[in-house]
């Protein structure tokens, strides 16, 4: 066999950035369900058409072929794709399930996607994304739009993470705005705005005139439009101020305006109305959101969603919801390229039992049974070398404490401060910040 490589943008992490990534998953899980959402988890492919049915996604799916041998390619029920979000079989889930779900649904999925993007920092080609969603019935209030930011805010906050700031806007303001001021394809210019960042407003400017048929005046206004930010409904008065009126951009500010106020009262400085904030795909209808880690925002966003009606429909159903999702791994990739989280020991393994002789195993294996029934994490020596060796073995392994079983008694020994005392397996428990692995922040000087 041949030296392996790597493949690029398929990460595999250590089993600390593991176990690191086992927490934050926990941490999130557990702030999903304090909201009442509930696990959902849906098949790893579906079928190209429904992939690529909205937004610009043609070239990130990963196409599959049902036998390596089949050299046509895909076709008829062959032709599936790696689902690149978890978004587009949500959508279809709610579809199939419909008659056995109860309005509105909210759910959340914590999931391995795929997409054919170019890797680079913080930007894979197979990762984990977090997301959760409400659905309901023909309509859904906009409450819902609200609420979407305290759980993240909440999720996030959770974890030993730098802060984060919740980028909001909502695309009735935009798609009102260029309807008020004469443009007639408001999701070219939306499209447009969305690459703002990345290209710059005279690139934006020329791709407004060519695919939105902007004029010079109307390209100056939507980049005014988007140069509007706030922490809070002052907003509003700076959209209003630009002298365009639509019914539907009056909508979106009114939305817009409890989402930021919403948010300030759970969380002041967690959200930020910034209207440059479009969000490419079609699907999206009402607010949408972008998270920014502080300190890392030239990385671009690590959570991201908005308002959708019209993703899943059937006949005259409509199932219209609004969602958002952690990108787990695009967080973890940044913060662990940057060296700022660390755990506080690479194993699980709380304590180590020494082994006094081969012959005496058993007494170790029992010490270790009474342990892991205590849920004390516990592992069994490799070989019964003198005690300096076990001592050493579990240095390196990172475990705090060993463990001497004896005749007359057993001791356990602290080998971070050499303290060891007398204990059986039936009663001694470390402390609560040995127990179990811990994760924190990288601090200065550390």
């Amino acid at each position: 066999m041949s030296k392996p490589t790597p493949i690029s943008g398929f990460p595999e992490w250590t089993p600390a950035q593991r176990m690191i990534e086992q927490f934050v998953l926990d941490q999130i899980r557990a702030t999903f369900e304090l909201y009442g959402f509930a696990p959902l988890e849906t098949r790893s492919v579906e079928p190209l058409d429904q992939l690529l049915r909205k937004g610009e996604t043609s070239k990130e799916v990963y196409v599959l072929r049902r036998l390596q041998a089949d050299t046509d390619g895909p076709a008829g029920d062959d032709a599936l794709g790696l689902h690149f979000d978890l978004t587009v079989p949500f959508a279809r889930y709610v579809l199939e399930n419909a008659g056995k779900l109860q309005f509105p649904f909210r759910r959340y999925q914590i999931q391995k996607v795929w997409r054919g993007e170019r890797p680079q920092e913080g930007r894979y080609r197979e990762f984990l994304q977090a997301d959760i969603d409400i659905v309901d019935r023909d309509t859904l209030p906009a409450d819902y739009e609200a609420e979407m930011p305290l759980v993240i805010g909440d999720a996030l906050r959770s974890l030993p993470i730098p802060p984060v700031r919740i980028q909001v806007n909502n695309r009735k303001i935009c798609e009102g705005f260029y309807r008020g001021i004469g443009l007639t394809d408001p999701e070219a210019a939306l499209r447009a705005v969305d690459k703002l960042d990345k290209i710059g407003p005279a690139k934006v400017a020329e791709l407004l005139a060519e695919t939105a048929g902007a004029s010079e005046a109307q390209a100056k206004a939507c980049l005014a439009l988007a140069e509007i930010s706030a922490p809070d409904a002052s907003f509003a008065d700076a959209v209003r101020a630009l002298g365009v009126t639509d019914p539907l951009l009056d909508e979106g500010i009114a939305e817009l305006v409890a989402v930021v106020e919403t948010a300030a009262a759970h969380s002041p400085g967690l959200c930020v109305a910034d209207l440059r904030i479009a969000r490419g795909l079609d699907y999206y209808t009402g607010t949408v959101y972008e998270t920014q880690l502080i300190g890392y925002e030239r990385f671009g966003s690590v959570c991201s969603g908005g308002r959708y009606d019209n993703l899943a429909s059937s006949g005259t159903t409509r199932f219209p919801g609004v969602g958002i999702s952690i990108g787990v791994t695009r967080l973890l990739g940044l913060l662990f390229g940057s060296g700022a989280l660390s755990v506080s020991r690479d194993v699980p393994t709380c304590v180590l039992v020494a082994v006094t002789a081969e012959e005496e195993r058993a007494a170790s294996n029992r010490v270790a049974e009474a342990l892991r029934s205590r849920g004390i994490p516990t592992e069994v020596s490799p070989s019964a070398a003198k005690f300096g060796k076990q001592i050493r073995y579990a240095e390196r392994r990172g475990i705090p404490y060993v463990w001497f079983p004896g005749a007359e008694g057993d001791e356990v020994k602290d080998i971070r401060s050499g303290e060891q005392v007398a204990a059986a397996a039936g009663e001694w428990t470390p402390p609560r910040a040995d127990l179990k692995p811990l994760v924190g922040p990288v601090t200065a000087g550390a």
